[in-house]
């Protein structure tokens, strides 16, 4: 289902339920009763509630929006990683250099066509993406300098393939969701209380504050959902993506 569908489900749904309990609760109001006679310590938890909700929502954003933008820069720093592992073994000979440019390109290969799924549907990394890493360690390591120049470009292909290990362990690390449980049960509870004190102002049935308590009940599941969805970096609508594995690697034809 596509996640703009659940969104318009989501916001339809919550403004159809609000605008029925309006509803109804004015058919239980007498004729006699004066909206006017709300006591003001109501109106005033109300208020506070709903700031303190705000601020509540604000964070949580502001959490999942850091989390989608950390994901997506440690991409960034495993394709940089891998791109200067090509680049710099072009001291050595040409079969060790051809050895670990091949590899190179079937990690790649391998993140982008296939483990990328697994980490969108999963949350998770795959074995056999450490399995190919570890060729590209072996390629590097096993290999004995034998021109001073060599041995120069040893300790930097070292630390990068360090830097790929790292930024790939991260990667695994903000694949899953990063909002526990209990925030959610917060945040949904949060909004039912919320939207529900809503209905201690004795909303009655004008166009004027029935529009406005849909709207506001509407607003209310548009950032949850908008919550949900940064909350896989790279599962779901804004999600985290492989860009700079296909920048640098233009070469494999990779996303065409």
């Amino acid at each position: 289902m596509s996640e703009w569908l659940v969104l318009s489900l989501a916001m339809a749904a919550a403004c159809a339920v609000v605008l029925s309990i309006a509803s109804f609760n004015h058919r239980r109001i007498g004729d006699d009763d004066d909206p006017s006679e709300t006591p003001d310590v109501i109106e005033y938890m109300t208020m506070m509630i709903g700031v303190i909700y705000a601020i509540v929502l604000g964070l949580a954003i502001a959490g999942v929006w850091e989390g989608r933008g950390a994901a997506q820069e440690y991409v960034r720093q495993e394709a940089q990683a891998l791109h200067e592992i090509s680049v710099r073994c072009e001291v050595y000979p040409a079969e060790v250099r051809k050895k670990i440019r091949s590899d190179v390109d079937a990690y790649v290969t391998y993140v982008v066509d296939t483990e990328w799924k697994e980490m969108a549907d999963h949350g998770d990394l795959t074995d056999h993406s450490g399995e190919l890493l570890d060729r590209i360690r072996r390629d590097v390591t096993d290999y004995e300098p034998q021109t001073d120049h060599e041995g120069q470009a040893y300790q930097p292909l070292v630390d990068q393939v360090a830097l790929v290990d790292d930024a790939r362990s991260a990667r695994g690390q903000g694949a899953g969701a990063t909002m526990p449980g209990v925030v959610w049960f917060g945040l949904i509870a949060g909004a039912l209380v919320t939207v529900g004190l809503v209905f201690t102002l004795q909303i009655r049935r004008s166009f004027r504050e029935l529009l406005l308590a849909g709207l506001f009940s509407a607003l209310i599941a548009f950032l949850l959902f908008l919550i949900w969805d940064f909350d896989a970096p790279f599962g779901r609508g804004i999600a985290a993506t492989a860009e700079p594995f296909l920048a640098q690697f233009p070469h494999l034809g990779l996303g065409d």
